[in-house]
């Protein structure tokens, strides 16, 4: 059923998205804001989590991935919102105060924004970093995206908009601490798990990237927090959401 066969003619143009964040976006768009313009409604994403928890296995990737690096995840766009660069200057930060043995990988496409890609190598040799410490995958099926999550050591979203981020989600599903900066939507899906910072401090950012690689007591309590956290996005929270939004609108 699509959005227009529930919400009545009268209502539609009124807001809904998949966050709070996003709801806001689109009224400042219509140029309205919340206590002018209702109903507004969020209604939770539905996300297949099973693509990453029940692929089958991938034992030649795994085997690279295996190999006593500490694995730093990002998944999606390389483009401007997401702050590659940040992922870099995170990197040099990492590197220089806290270990050698790691490894970036960005899975993603690269020519969403082609110059931008070629921004973030030139980077790269700017500060004179070792290519084979970061992987940037392009576009991958889903058993190696599940592959990078079950071999990542901490996932890290560096990005200044986001309007939900699934991969937060992928990411705890998959049993993988995740380092956040707080900004857009990211607060709101991560909902107090995981390790959100604000501002962005990298040298404060490397410092916790340690912690979550190497201190297995705090690993835990991440973990445990965020498979709290991801139970609020099950199929309960959907048909509850859905259900107040059809009262809303009708």
């Amino acid at each position: 059923m699509t959005i227009n066969q529930w919400v009545p003619a009268a209502h539609r143009g009124d807001a809904i998205g998949d966050s709070a964040r996003r709801v806001r976006d689109l009224l400042r768009a219509k140029g309205h804001t919340s206590d002018l313009f209702a109903p507004t409604g969020v209604m939770p994403i539905a996300v297949d989590l099973d693509r990453i928890t029940k692929a089958p296995p991938r034992p030649a990737l795994s085997h690279f991935l295996d190999d006593g690096l500490v694995n730093f995840l990002f998944v999606g766009r390389i483009a401007p919102n997401k702050r590659i660069e940040d992922h870099i200057r995170l990197a040099e930060h990492y590197k220089r105060y806290v270990d050698a043995y790691y490894r970036f990988i960005f899975v993603g496409k690269t020519d969403a924004v082609p110059g931008y890609y070629k921004a973030i190598l030139a980077l790269m040799r700017e500060y004179d970093m070792p290519h084979d410490r970061f992987f940037f995958t392009g576009p991958v099926p889903d058993a190696d995206l599940a592959a990078f999550y079950r071999h990542a050591d901490v996932y890290i979203s560096l990005s200044e908009h986001e309007g939900f981020c699934v991969p937060l989600l992928e990411s705890m599903a998959a049993g993988v601490p995740v380092l956040a900066y707080g900004e857009a939507a990211v607060p709101e899906t991560m909902g107090g798990a995981g390790v959100v910072f604000n501002p962005k401090d990298l040298e404060y950012a490397a410092e916790w990237l340690g912690v979550l690689a190497y201190d297995q007591d705090v690993r835990r309590r991440i973990v445990t927090g965020q498979r709290e956290r991801l139970a609020d996005f099950g199929d309960h929270r959907t048909a509850r959401e859905l259900d107040t939004l059809i009262a809303e609108f009708a």
